[in-house]
């Protein structure tokens, strides 16, 4: 039942207007200043607050105010005599839904708040539509990559820079993009993205820029090119390299001036998009073999975001696998599996050669095609033997590395195939290194390694 907070000195207004309220079903509490407002807002909320200007101590605008410092979401309407609709109208200003002029009319007061518990709803709605839209670009991850990772894509999203976002198929360079124009001043608007490996060399142009009527065979009416379409978020770029030499000069031409012109046609339109591009090749070789603009690149490259490979962060595979359950839980509605220890320990074993994607399709099948409730090694045995040796193979450490650095990053290595080995068993891991446990779960968090899940010990408090 929604619920509304009357906030008036005058107690003939506080019981007519809670009378009439309470008759169309809501909840009503009143009281008599904007002090007592903020105190009962911070001990209960409510959907809707209606608040007289003029009151003893705190007004009206003042109490409004400091709502909007403790960002208390609620909706205002405001109760205003015929000499304060002035201060009415800053109240909008500050955020208030709407106004009613005293002497009030009881019908009309009880449509505009009735209006405003609508509009509270369908904001309510909204962001649960955007937290299910949100939902899929969560950057799933505690290791050690993956803070990095996080770390450099807050600093970069609040800026308007471009990102030059590096990796290998399937890391998830799309979902990096995403995630800075979320955290962008930009994310309320477009993202438009453009796979350029996709789009045919003979139409990429038209693809970006649009184009005319009549310009080429087949343009039978004027398009938007996704430039346009991208003015106010961001386009993201995706497989850069891609791109012919002729189409990457128009990109940079567009870049350079902020303005683009549809194929075939006259007209110069200003874009204003942010733009974050991707590759999984590596552009310095690309510019040397002449494949690539050196010009471009560096106008792309303002804030390089390297995306790591699946294998060079093991200790968050049983953290994806379980996202990618429950999310694909729900897609089929169906309840989600459970992954026994052996096989997570199979999964992190294994080389992932494409990477997230290949971890996201794998866990598919296994929710489609095991019939149980719980998923063991024996279910994996179609993993290529071969490629299940990222535990037992470190990678290299450079010669020029500090020696803190090297001991640290053996010492990880180390205690990864020993878990491995013990089938992640964190009494018997600690027994074959010949260390107290507590002192194992020690290194484990300082190394960012999780303990697979379900096994049979218990962490120390």
């Amino acid at each position: 039942m929604p619920s509304i907070l009357i906030v008036d000195d005058e107690p003939g207004v506080r019981s007519a207007l809670g009378g009439v309220l309470r008759d169309e079903g809501y909840e009503v509490d009143a009281v008599d200043s904007g002090e007592a407002c903020l105190e009962r807002l911070g001990r209960q909320a409510y959907d809707v607050v209606v608040l007289d200007i003029w009151l003893p101590g705190m007004d009206g605008l003042a109490t409004l105010a400091r709502m909007r410092e403790r960002q208390i979401e609620v909706q205002v309407v405001i109760i205003s005599g015929h000499g304060n609709i002035e201060s009415a109208v800053r109240a909008i200003k500050m955020g208030a839904f709407d106004f009613v002029e005293k002497p009030l009319s009881l019908e009309k007061t009880v449509l505009v708040v009735r209006n405003a518990l609508r509009q509270r709803r369908l904001e309510a709605e909204n962001q649960a539509l955007r937290a299910k839209v949100d939902a899929p670009h969560i950057m799933v991850g505690e290791s050690y990559a993956m803070a990095k990772l996080r770390e450099q894509v807050a600093m970069a999203a609040p800026t308007n820079g471009r990102v030059l976002i590096f990796g290998e198929n399937g890391t998830g360079k799309e979902l990096v993009a995403r995630n800075i124009h979320q955290l962008s001043r930009r994310r309320t608007g477009p993202f438009v993205e453009v796979n350029c490996a996709a789009i045919p060399e003979e139409l990429i142009e038209s693809e970006l820029f649009g184009h005319v009527r009549g310009a080429f065979t087949g343009a039978v009416a004027d398009r938007r090119g996704k430039f346009e379409a991208a003015h106010g978020g961001t386009i993201f770029l995706d497989e850069i390299a891609d791109m012919s030499l002729k189409t990457q000069a128009t990109v940079l031409r567009v870049l350079q001036e902020q303005v683009m012109e549809p194929v075939g046609g006259s007209t110069r339109i200003k874009v204003d998009a942010r733009v974050l591009a991707a590759t999984n090749k590596d552009l310095t070789a690309e510019i040397r073999a002449g494949r690539f603009r050196e010009d471009l690149y560096f106008r792309l490259n303002v804030v390089p975001i390297f995306v790591p490979p699946l294998r060079e962060r093991q200790e968050d595979i049983p953290l994806l696998a379980d996202h990618f359950m429950a999310m694909l839980a729900r897609e089929y509605g169906r309840r989600p599996k459970t992954f026994e220890p052996d096989a997570l320990i199979a999964l992190q074993r294994y080389a992932w050669p494409g990477n997230v994607r290949e971890l996201r399709n794998l866990v598919e099948r296994l929710m489609i095609m095991v019939p149980g409730e719980r998923i063991s090694s024996r279910d994996l045995t179609f993993l290529d033997p071969g490629a299940t040796t990222v535990l037992s193979q470190a990678p290299p450490i450079s010669a020029s590395a500090p020696l803190h650095d090297a001991r640290d990053q053996f010492e990880r290595e180390y205690i990864l195939r020993a878990l491995a080995a013990q089938q992640g068993n964190i009494s018997r891991t600690a027994e074959v290194l010949g260390v107290e446990r507590s002192n194992l779960y020690r290194k484990m968090r300082a190394f960012g390694i999780n303990p697979p899940r379900k096994v049979d010990d218990e962490e120390p408090a």
